[in-house]
């Protein structure tokens, strides 16, 4: 444990931040999920945006990989285990409320009788949270299920 509080206090202020704030997230929208379904969940997650979003922040990438990267470790050791749409609808959200702009991706492929779904988060082009090309593998729904308009002009 002591090894863990040594790692987390290594990190600068913002990746904690993330890593808090993904932490509490992630059994939230899984209850949410199963309680509520998508749709409900994602419109309560898109009703606390206030953020201009679609930014063109030069760091814009830079934070998109930090935010992913701290999701993923709040998934790897946080409580319970979440899907892959559970780790995406956070990681979308908490992108949306830094201003930059992914759209959540959902694709199916059948595997033999199964027919089985990925979500991932893409931000310009680019899966964030996906450390391989696992979502290659599936074929993707043409709109994104949960996607920001550019911003305004």
């Amino acid at each position: 444990m002591w090894k863990w509080i040594r790692r987390f206090k290594a990190l600068e202020r913002p990746a904690q931040g993330l890593f808090l704030r993904a932490s509490i997230l992630l059994p939230l929208v899984s209850i949410s999920l199963h309680r509520r379904g998508f749709r409900k969940t994602k419109a309560s997650l898109q009703h606390f945006l206030s953020l201009p979003y679609g930014s063109q922040d030069p760091h814009a990438q830079a934070r998109a990989e930090l935010t992913a990267q701290m999701v993923r470790t709040a998934a790897d050791h946080g409580i319970g285990d979440p899907s892959c749409l559970e780790v995406s609808l956070v990681l979308w959200w908490l992108l949306a409320r830094q201003g930059v702009a992914s759209d959540l991706r959902v694709g199916i492929r059948k595997d033999g009788e199964t027919l089985e779904a990925h979500a991932w988060v893409e931000c310009g082009g680019v899966s964030l949270n996906e450390q391989e090309t696992r979502h290659h593998y599936y074929a993707a729904f043409d709109a994104a299920l949960a996607s920001l308009p550019p911003k305004q002009q």
